[in-house]
């Protein structure tokens, strides 16, 4: 095998963004050894649930709140933007992942499924389901593609549109959510339940 040709065809494996299923693995591992379950315990195996106040919440592979861990990947994307210089977006991409793991096991610690449901809306928390964490690292990535794909400007549009749409849809939006887990606000809870 001749080492120049070798050198200069591109690889997958290669690319630091192929450690992503690395990252991956390594999550389910974490999330499985905290307890999380594969599925939703009802059995059914319907991809989306729709229902964000009810058991199937974050239990099957896509719900409402998929959109916000899109939002996410926007959000990471544009953080590590000052970096883009001195990071290939290959490498920017696996850190987009790497963060999404990271929340995802936070996320799922009882601290913080307890803090979900004393100070927000999401009184019936109580955790991911593993493959619902995968979808949100899948939306997450999708994110921070679609960020890439349309540039900022747009970026800032789809944002603002699909927060206006989640607080239509299901009274909640990754802003909402921020600011309900950092500092509890009673008016905000209430107007979410329905008041």
């Amino acid at each position: 095998m001749n080492p120049q040709n070798s050198e200069a065809s591109p690889h997958w494996w290669r690319s630091p963004l192929a450690l992503s299923p690395v990252v991956l693995l390594v999550m389910v591992g974490i999330l499985r050894s905290m307890g999380r379950v594969w599925w939703c315990s009802c059995g059914s195996l319907v991809p989306w649930s729709s229902d964000t106040v009810s058991q199937h919440n974050s239990q099957h592979f896509l719900d409402p709140y998929s959109l916000s861990h899109g939002l996410h990947g926007m959000m990471f994307l544009a953080l590590l933007q000052p970096f883009a210089g001195r990071l290939n977006f290959s490498v920017r991409l696996l850190l987009v992942v790497l963060a999404e793991a990271i929340w995802e096991v936070v996320e799922n610690t009882p601290y913080t499924i307890d803090r979900y449901r004393t100070a927000t809306v999401s009184l019936g928390y109580f955790g991911d389901s593993v493959f619902n964490s995968i979808g949100d690292v899948l939306c997450c990535f999708l994110g921070a593609l679609v960020a890439r794909q349309v540039g900022w400007l747009r970026g800032i549009l789809i944002f603002v549109g699909i927060e206006l749409l989640l607080l239509w849809w299901i009274r909640d939006c990754l802003i909402l959510n921020m600011i309900m887990l950092i500092h509890p606000i009673e008016a905000i809870k209430h107007w979410q339940l329905g008041g």
